[in-house]
Order: C-alpha cells, then structure tokens, then sequence
C-alpha cells in the first residue's frame, strides 16, 4: 500500500542488552527472543510493536509493527514492551540499557555477532569491515520512516530530510563516551558512523545524501557505484543496495520510504517520540515551502551540509553555525548555536504539537541533549563506580519512561 506524505510513520528503537548489576554487554538477544516465543527466530510480533534482532548479539530492535498515523501514545506502547523485556530478562540477571553507546563496552573483545537468521549476510559483513568496533557493536539509534507516494513526493521530502539533518543531533546526542573515557564528541556515534565503511567509502558517502530527487537519479548516482563497489567481496550476490546504502539518510523504494538514521536513542522512549514528533513537524514546514522554496532547498551540497553537520556531532546543541544562508532558512541571521536554531523552528512549529510532547521538547531545549546531561552528571568523574551510578540510573529512565535530568 503506498501513503501520502505524512500519513503514516515508522519509528524504529534500539537497544543493548547489558548485566542488571555490573552492566557488561550480555549478548543474549537470541535467549530473550526463545523466553518470548519458544524459539529463536529473527522477529516476534508483539501487538502493535515488533521486536527484531540486528547484526550483533546484544542488541534488540523495537519498531512499530506497519506504519502508524498515531504518534500521540507511541511512547506509552514502546514502555511496555520495555517492561515486558526487562521482565523477562530478569531471572537472566540482564537488562535494557539506553543511550547510544555503552560507556564501559570493549567492541574488540565483547562483540558478538547474531549467529541465527540472517547470519550468513552478518558474518560478510563481518569478514569486509571487521565489525569489532565502535561504529558496528556499539551504536543504538532511532530511526523514522517517512513514506512518499510518487517521485514528486519524493523529491520534496529528500530535500527537505537533506537540510535538517545536519542539526538533528544537536536534539539527539547521546553517545559522549566510549571505554571509560570522554570522546571529545557529543554525538560520538555518528563520528565512528563516518567511517565505519571506509573500505567501501560508496555505502556511506558523506552521510548527508547527494543532491538526487528522483528514483532514476538515485539508482544512477547512488545504488549502481555501491553495487559496483561491493561485487568484488559479494561473490555470492547476497547483499541488496538498500541494504548497503548506509548514508544519514536513505531512501527506501521498495516500500517507498525514506528512513532517517542521525538519531541515537534517548533514555526513554518519551523521549526519543518527541524528537521525532519535533523532526517530522520541521519537515512539515519545509515541504510546505514556507520557510525556503523547494529549489532552494535542492541546491544545496553535501559538502556544505556535511561542514554544518561535523559541527553538531562534536558540540551537539552548543555547535555554532556560521554559515548564513543556511542560518536565513531558519530566520535566524547572525551566527547561533544549533539550539538556538532548534529554539525558533520550535516557536514556528509548536502550535502543531501536542501539550504532552511538547513538554518533553521544552525540558529537552531547556536542559540540553542526553549527551550535555551525561557530562555534567559525571562532573569530570570518568571512574567505572560513577559512570556505573549514572548508567544504571538511565536504565530506571528507561524502565521508567521518563527523563534524565542531573
């Protein structure tokens, strides 16, 4: 079935699965599916929720089970699968742990790869990149599927998605931590997520997509030179483009969808549901070319985007943008900080919000991003015993749905 512009959404959430006590990687996805259904398989339908393994062992997706138009009690529907999991996975000594990277994990030594359904794809990727890192085993992210009905369609909403997504992460950082130690990085996630490819540079591009808004172009510029590039290692022909193509933002023409991926997962899903209420209601308004017409928003590079968005990955919200015309789309016109950016798309979309999410947004705006959050609770503490106290404290966040705050 195809859908129009914003009709309907996908909302998909990952999650590592860590020791209730001592917080280490347990990589046991597989046994929480089996305590679920009776036997390991790759997805379980659980109502209106779907559970689903992803390349490595420790690892479990949340995703809306089919599009919803509902987006009012997403957050309420993804808590109590959380609790289902945790409740489960309690005998088992183990829990959900949120954020986008385990602060203490060691991907050298501890990443395990899903040996089950799908395998065979997993361990080729494993044998070309060398999953044993960050950028693979250890980077829990939202994603948002947005659907487009015809090739008009999607080129309004690929340009829009292009624009924002070089300051998405100053709402969504997460990750500013990585074995015990500062990353100098908000969004550390989406540093490794730069190069985690390098091998096949064509999978990943500059993470902001290229300037293609039809299905012909973006099969010419985009699917063909990462089709090409990967022959050499995919003897068998068991990888598919939409697979591989690994940019910040792709495009899903097989169920006509593009699905962002800049957005590490937050502490609750309250919170991850109001980022992307937040980021689909700036869409909204870029697509209605209120802001900046459409042939504006097309001509914009993927080098200049990819400058802006180096920016936010390394100071997430306090990132300040000084290109003005990017600064002019937005009706700000001197130099600002990414949140003050995020502050006046708010004021113009926050009409369209509801009472409840906005409230999120307000404490997000008001209190910075997890990652801002994180940095202050640890106070320059970077031991095992405090970064333990306050991860253990995201993992009640997450049991709890409700926000961090230091």
């Amino acid at each position: 079935m195809s859908y129009r512009l914003f009709e309907v959404f996908g909302i998909e959430l990952e999650y590592m699965l860590a020791g209730t006590k001592d917080l280490k990687v347990a990589p046991v996805t597989d046994q929480l599916i089996k305590l679920k259904t009776g036997e390991i398989s790759s997805d379980v339908d659980n109502g209106k929720i779907e559970w689903s393994n992803e390349l490595v062992a420790h690892v479990v997706e949340l995703k809306t089970n089919g599009p919803t138009a509902d987006l009012e009690t997403l957050d309420e529907l993804f808590a109590e699968n959380i609790t289902e999991i945790n409740q489960l996975l309690e005998p088992k000594n183990v829990k959900l742990l949120p954020t986008a990277s385990h602060p203490l994990m060691h991907p050298e030594t501890e990443m395990k790869l899903w040996e089950h359904s799908y395998s065979k794809i997993y361990a080729l990727y494993n044998r070309i990149f060398d999953c044993r890192g960050h950028g693979w085993s250890n980077v829990q992210s939202m994603h948002i599927n947005l659907p487009f009905f015809d090739n008009d369609e999607f080129e309004k909403l690929h340009a829009a998605v292009r624009i924002l997504l070089p300051i998405i992460p100053a709402l969504s950082a997460s990750s500013p931590i990585f074995e015990g130690k500062d990353t100098g990085f908000k969004d550390a996630r989406m540093e490794v997520y730069k190069t985690n490819q390098k091998e096949i540079p064509e999978m990943t591009g500059k993470v902001i997509p290229e300037q293609v808004f039809n299905k012909e172009e973006y099969y010419r510029q985009i699917f063909e030179p990462i089709n090409k590039a990967i022959k050499p290692h995919d003897t068998e022909n068991i990888l598919d483009h939409h697979f591989l193509n690994s940019r910040g933002a792709i495009a899903r023409f097989d169920r006509k969808a593009i699905e962002i991926r800049v957005i590490d997962i937050q502490e609750c899903p309250r919170a991850d549901v109001a980022i992307a209420v937040l980021v689909i209601e700036t869409l909204r308004l870029l697509v209605s070319e209120e802001m900046v017409s459409l042939e504006d928003q097309k001509s914009w590079h993927e080098n200049d985007l990819f400058e802006i968005f180096n920016a936010v990955i390394k100071d997430a919200e306090g990132a300040r943008i000084n290109n003005q015309k990017f600064l002019a789309i937005f009706d700000v016109h001197e130099p600002d900080t990414a949140a003050n950016i995020w502050k006046a798309i708010y004021s113009r979309v926050k009409e369209n919000i509801s009472a409840k999410h906005r409230e999120s947004i307000d404490f997000l705006l008001k209190n910075g991003s997890l990652s801002t959050r994180i940095l202050q609770a640890v106070d320059g503490d970077f031991s095992e015993e405090k970064i333990k106290n306050i991860y253990h404290t995201l993992s009640n966040c997450l049991s709890q749905n409700k926000m961090f705050s230091v």
